[in-house]
């Protein structure tokens, strides 16, 4: 699927697909994205989420409004634990499915939110 907005101050998720998400010239199975960068990301199991897997979208600064949760194929609810931590922090967070998150991110940074980006891969 290849998605066209106008473009928006830092990273775009311009495509995804079976194999990952298209940001500029890379596409990433599994993404961490914030105004600022796209990485690679190596998620671990979805129940096993928390704040030291999301290391490179919490390190954002200032902080992220919330953290958009990509959680694959299909909605998958965060751990509470990680939504305790988060709103320790004062950071959201947000889960649907990754391709919707990919879907939201363009929007939500068109609009010009602080956000971070955390898609597992569409397809295990």
């Amino acid at each position: 699927m290849r998605m066209d907005r106008d473009r928006a101050d830092g990273p775009v998720v311009s495509g995804m697909s079976a194999a990952g998400f298209r940001v500029d010239d890379n596409i990433y199975r599994a993404l961490a994205i914030t105004p600022l960068r796209a990485d690679a990301w190596s998620p671990p199991p979805i129940e096993a989420l928390d704040e030291a897997a999301l290391t490179l979208v919490l390190a954002l600064d200032p902080p992220p409004e919330f953290v958009l949760l990509g959680t694959g194929a299909a909605l998958v609810r965060p751990p509470a634990a990680l939504v305790r931590a988060l709103e320790v922090r004062r950071i959201g967070i947000e889960a649907m499915d990754s391709r919707a998150a990919a879907r939201a991110w363009g929007m939500l940074r068109g609009e010009g939110r602080w956000i971070a980006g955390a898609l597992y891969p569409i397809e295990a």
